[in-house]
């Protein structure tokens, strides 16, 4: 991009009262930013409002500041490795087709990342949100169904956050490896010219080398609450379809279910103790609707095309038939990992995991014997307290 091309976006990005729905009628009238920029305002007035043709006529409040920082920005970093800095805009031919679906889709993309990567790879992505503050089961789940996701091909989009999201990318990317392909893309609610939370910093640096990072907002945004449900609502544009693994019933991930309904896309949940105040947003999504999930087979079933574009995946650790789930990683066992906090029975265990209830049982008396799992009366098992 020219630095007279990127003037014209962020000037018209920029302009007061030109929100993205004007901008959008003005560029189908006219064309690119600068032709706009050219127009009469007899001309701009057929197509806005007297105001906003009046406001287009002039240069907005810090415009050149703002055109100086993003073309600095958008220069390679010593730092970035393979990354780079792109702005994509709403006419570019890496722009993804599913935001243009979208009712409101933003007018730039400001997108840090893998240079072999773009948005429009994302036609299979699935979604995973929940809780900043998520019991340990539920950070759990988000990272086992993060890297189960990885390993069936698929990407999963989050938005960077505290607690699940953080944990979904951490398993998507912990599924990739060292491969060069697109693990996970997070979409934030701050410039990216910052990291927020800020303890996510060397996460977001291992998004940028085996993934991408988002924003639409223009370099310099805080972490301003307004900000967060636009961001939710790129997520659900983005992705094929939502995961929530475990939301309050007032929180920001119900939000992007809703907006995932919304736009036609499928809408999953993981159910969780009834008495957890953090399973009831889940429990009203499967209520009114969304698909109570177990693995990600569940998830696949449910969207074919996407287990026909990733591949298969038997269940959430089906790497782990090959051999000893217990690696030298230093990672913890992934049975351990399957079996979470809560009372489960071997069918649970055995769709969780892809592994048949013979293997399951002679794995199970291992751990039973180490101290690791209690044998609960119903035929369940459950984590031992000191495990």
């Amino acid at each position: 991009m020219e630095r007279a091309e990127l003037a014209g976006w962020l000037r018209l990005s920029l302009t007061p009262g030109i929100g993205d729905g004007a901008a959008r009628r003005l560029l189908a009238a006219f064309g690119l930013p600068e032709k706009i920029f050219a127009e009469t305002s007899t001309a701009l007035r057929q197509i806005v409002s007297a105001a906003q043709a009046d406001a287009l006529q002039q240069a907005p409040p810090g415009l050149q500041a703002q055109i100086d920082q993003t073309w600095q920005w958008l220069q390679p970093a010593a730092d970035d490795g393979a990354a780079t800095r792109r702005l994509v805009t709403l006419g570019d031919a890496g722009y993804p087709a599913s935001l243009l679906e979208m009712a409101d889709p933003p007018l730039m993309l400001y997108v840090l990342g893998a240079a072999a990567f773009d948005l429009t790879q994302l036609e299979n992505s699935i979604a995973v949100v929940g809780s900043r503050n998520p019991t340990p089961q539920g950070a759990a789940n988000a990272r086992a169904f993060g890297r189960a996701l990885g390993e069936a091909g698929l990407p999963v989009v989050s938005g960077l956050a505290l607690g699940v999201d953080g944990a979904a990318h951490q398993g998507a990317l912990d599924a990739a490896g060292d491969a060069l392909r697109l693990a996970t893309v997070a979409v934030v609610g701050t410039g990216l010219d910052r990291v927020y939370p800020a303890r996510h910093r060397d996460l977001a640096h291992r998004i940028m080398l085996q993934g991408l990072i988002v924003s639409e907002l223009p370099l310099g945004t805080p972490p301003l609450t307004q900000n967060f449900p636009k961001r939710n609502r790129l997520i659900a544009g983005l992705a094929r379809g939502t995961l929530v693994v475990e939301a309050a019933l007032q929180s920001g991930s119900l939000i992007t279910a809703r907006l995932t309904s919304e736009q036609g896309k499928e809408v999953f949940a993981i159910p969780g103790s009834i008495h957890s105040p953090q399973s009831r947003g889940c429990h009203a999504l499967i209520r009114q609707g969304a698909k109570l999930v177990e693995s990600v087979n569940d998830i696949l079933e449910e969207l074919p095309a996407l287990r026909a574009a990733g591949g298969t995946a038997a269940g959430l650790f089906e790497h782990a038939n090959a051999g000893d789930p217990a690696s030298s990683s230093g990672q913890e066992n992934p049975l351990l990992e399957a079996l979470g906090f809560d009372p489960v029975s071997l069918d649970a265990l055995s769709a969780r995991t892809g592994w048949s209830a013979a293997v399951l049982q002679a794995k199970m008396l291992e751990l039973e014997l180490d101290g690791q799992v209690a044998r609960l009366p119903g035929g369940l098992f459950q984590r031992a307290a000191a495990a």
